[in-house]
């Protein structure tokens, strides 16, 4: 990821000190020391830019590393360059307006501090500001029996967001069970690079019941794929105990499968999906054999009137294959985190993925994404708070 990055990396924390430089220093009497304290964080930054390019492996201490580094860039060189930015297009004004000049300084530094304090409210309490979010889904399929039927789906755990806040996961476990749920969804991603994340974590995600069950899918990072230090046959050595850990947890681990959920003479069916996102994510859904002859299933076809959720980590499946492919009534993903980013409902995960937060809908058919809980990086969240999310269903 850093290599990918770097130039980016190296162009802001360059720049930014250049233009503040020239701006605030060049032409003042400043002790030596006084300059060589002004360009030592972003030098230091840039140094460590560079390590962490040529020994990226995304090994345990290596993602520690990492995460040190990001957090740090994120509270000293983010602020610099946003008040290069504000400072040029001030200054760029004032050309035309002179007396907008004397107030450039202030504006680029309030816009500079403001951004610190965003920083640090997103990497201090942001990943623990857990929020439940209630939603409702009505559709004529679902059976009258199903009336106010609850779903709490959580996704993108993480766990390693949470090596050193561990009661955040007991927090998450308690808020769950409050709601009171018939049925308990995870969507993927209860990791980010191995398995061993999970280490201590298994007895108090055990917790997790209800009436119906607690399903669950894999996300792209569940994959281990990640953990490029390790060969692909420990990669697939720590794909199935990270599986095998799930289910002895209590959770019902659906690969391409799925389970039928009766009232009665009437049923619903959750859907598992493994992870169908487009590239570079895995590609290893299978809705043919995930539907497999659910109820009603006919020579013909399926019976449209079963009503089914499903559970697909990257909510591209939907539009790419879910929609055009079979009848599914609502879909549940996770996977955009909202960028871990959002102020005023913006958020730049929305020039990657059409539909990243809560609900959709395209006629009777809806999508729900869950903004998740964790990080996939970055112990880091603003706006796009960690949540929780109850979904109601209703017959229309």
């Amino acid at each position: 990821m850093v290599l990918r990055i770097l130039p980016v990396l190296l162009l802001t924390l360059v720049l930014s000190d250049a233009y503040l430089y020239f701006r605030a220093m060049h032409r003042r009497h400043r002790p030596r020391w006084a300059k060589i304290l002004f360009f030592l964080p972003n030098v230091l930054l840039l140094a460590a830019a560079l390590l962490l390019t040529f020994t990226e492996s995304h090994t345990p201490e290596n993602m520690t590393q990492m995460i040190i580094f990001f957090s740090l860039y994120m509270l000293i060189a983010l602020p610099k360059m946003l008040f290069l930015v504000v400072d040029f297009i001030g200054l760029s004004v004032s050309r035309f307006f002179p007396k907008a000049r004397k107030t450039c300084a202030a504006v680029s530094t309030a816009a500079a501090i403001l951004l610190f304090i965003v920083m640090g409210c997103g990497l201090s309490f942001g990943p623990t500001f857990l929020r439940v979010r209630q939603a409702a889904f009505s559709s004529p399929d679902l059976p009258e029996s199903f009336e106010g039927y609850r779903i709490v789906q959580f996704s993108d755990l993480h766990l390693t967001t949470f090596r050193n806040r561990r009661d955040m996961v007991d927090r998450v476990v308690e808020q769950i069970m409050s709601q009171e749920p018939d049925l308990i969804v995870f969507t993927g991603d209860l990791v980010s690079t191995t398995t061993h994340e999970m280490d201590g974590f298994d007895e108090v995600l055990s917790r997790l019941h209800a009436p119906d069950g607690v399903y669950s899918v894999l996300g792209n990072h569940d994959y281990i794929t990640y953990a490029r230090y390790l060969s692909p046959q420990a990669q697939a050595a720590q794909r199935q105990e990270l599986n095998a850990r799930q289910r002895a947890m209590g959770w019902d681990l659906l690969l391409n499968e799925h389970r039928v959920i009766r009232r009665g003479a009437d049923s619903l069916v959750v859907v598992g999906v493994e992870d169908d996102g487009k590239p570079p994510f895995p590609e290893r859904g299978d809705l043919k054999k995930a539907l497999g002859k659910v109820p009603g299933y006919l020579e013909t076809g399926y019976e449209p009137h079963t009503f089914k959720v499903l559970l697909s980590h990257d909510p591209t499946h939907w539009r790419r294959k879910v929609l055009p492919q079979t009848d599914i009534q609502l879909t549940l993903s996770g996977h955009t985190h909202g960028m871990q980013f959002m102020l005023f409902g913006w958020s730049p995960s929305q020039y990657f993925y059409p539909e990243w937060k809560h609900m959709y809908r395209e006629g009777d058919r809806g999508l729900y994404v869950s903004l998740g809980v964790g990080g996939a990086l970055l112990p880091f969240r603003f706006g796009a708070w960690p949540e929780i999310n109850v979904i109601t269903l209703h017959h229309k």
